[in-house]
């Protein structure tokens, strides 16, 4: 089956532009994503660490946080 693709795809013009543009939509998402998580409030970034681990009714950390979101 794969023999069949490789077949179709290289009658294709142009087909080896598709991994090139692939991985520049890769990378600039990783690097808008790392671009974000840099510029986030460290207080935020410290309730999201605790979600998990937060007990307590009191805090209620998980509505603050969607409730600033």
């Amino acid at each position: 089956m794969l023999k069949y693709i490789k077949q179709y795809a290289a009658s294709i013009e142009g087909i080896n532009i598709y991994p090139i543009f692939s991985l520049l939509v890769f990378v600039i998402f990783f690097i808008a994503v790392l671009y974000y998580v840099k510029k986030m409030d460290k207080q935020r970034v410290e309730a999201i660490s605790n979600l998990p681990l937060d007990l307590s009714e009191e805090k209620n950390v998980f509505s603050n946080f969607l409730n600033q979101a």
